[in-house]
């Protein structure tokens, strides 16, 4: 079946957010869970309470589990001024589940934590009369890499195999479309060949589905070196993606907003789409904790905004409703990058970029 060739209300309703303004989306997840202190039986539940393993620490179970806080914090987001809230299931995928022998749970999940997020949703937009509220479908990048033996004395060697990355994402697709997401977000990439099983397995659904959502992608640089782990520098990683066509493209994870500047630039020079950006809350501390302010984050964010380099923005580790708040009233007022016509040279990429005009 093909593809719609229109948008759907809500794909139109986002659409004309990014052309209105800079857009905001929430902040992390774990660690505001983490601020709940929930304990072994929270994670268990009724329904997983003789699971034969441990389960505390598995966040995106919650949304079976614990729905009350999963949705709490969605709405906690959506109050500081979110836009945009991100599903909880960052490692809701056959592969990431199989950490706690819960692959059979998977689509539970995922149609769990949509409904979480879309009752955070309808209860925002019915507090404040026409605002738009919209669910992200969140797709973690697994915790095994297409691009990369994990044995040093193998190097051809591979954990996972392309048809199990795509079968693990094809699940978790199905689900988050057919619980109703508005937009789906291939987050926190740190090997392209993984992006791009998960960009295929959303091509097979949308053909099975007849429906098109708006696909977001957001990589992860890993150090001053401005590479992703599998080596390739920001121009590569686009031209790696840009035939998916994504309705925005952008930085996550890794670095503080400060050490991100340089290739968000070099993005925002580069993308025929909107561009994001969520950094973490500065660079983690010695135990593994996040210092950055709610003012220091937004100072930041908004200077991107000033610079024109930003289409949405918001926060990943260690960021909280209040860092959101405080960014989205940094930004309220400022314009959002323009976006560019799409070009037709040839763009091509390994682990550098190369541009035939």
């Amino acid at each position: 079946m093909p593809t719609a060739d229109h948008d759907s209300d809500s794909t139109s309703a986002l659409r004309a957010l990014f052309a209105e303004r800079i857009a905001v989306l929430d902040g992390a997840m774990g660690s505001v869970v983490q601020g709940y202190g929930l304990s072994e039986d929270d994670f268990r539940g009724e329904r997983f309470a003789d699971h034969p393993q441990d389960l505390k620490g598995n966040n995106d179970l919650l949304c079976l589990t614990r729905p009350d806080i999963v949705e709490e914090i969605h709405a906690r987001y959506f109050a500081a001024g979110a836009d945009i809230v991100e599903t909880n299931t960052f490692s809701a995928t056959t592969i990431g589940q199989a950490d706690y022998a819960l692959e059979s749970a998977v689509t539970d999940i995922n149609t769990a934590a949509v409904a979480c997020a879309r009752r955070a949703a309808t209860a925002a937009e019915a507090a404040t009369p026409g605002r738009r509220c919209f669910v992200a479908g969140a797709m973690g990048p697994l915790n095994r890499t297409l691009s990369m033996s994990p044995d040093v004395n193998r190097p051809d060697y591979r954990a996972v195999t392309w048809d199990q990355v795509v079968t693990a994402y094809t699940e978790q697709v199905r689900a988050l479309v057919a619980a109703g997401v508005d937009a789906i977000l291939v987050e926190t990439i740190f090997d392209t060949l993984n992006a791009k099983a998960a960009l295929f397995a959303l091509e097979t659904v949308f053909e099975e589905t007849g429906t098109r959502l708006p696909v977001m992608i957001s990589v992860t640089i890993t150090d001053a070196s401005g590479r992703t782990l599998s080596g390739q520098t920001i121009a590569a990683f686009y031209h790696s993606i840009r035939h998916a066509r994504p309705f925005s493209v952008g930085i996550n994870c890794a670095l503080g907003a400060k050490e991100m500047r340089p290739y968000l630039e070099e993005l925002a020079g580069l993308a025929e789409c909107a561009v994001t950006c969520y950094p973490n809350a500065g660079l983690p501390n010695a135990f593994g904790g996040y210092d950055e302010t709610p003012e220091h984050m937004a100072h930041d964010l908004g200077g991107f905004a000033n610079a024109g380099l930003v289409n949405l923005v918001g926060g990943c580790c260690g960021s909280t409703p209040d860092h959101i708040a405080a960014i989205a009233k940094a930004v309220k007022t400022l314009p959002a990058r323009a976006i560019p016509q799409r070009s037709n040279a040839l763009r091509l990429s390994g682990l550098e970029p190369l541009v035939v005009a």
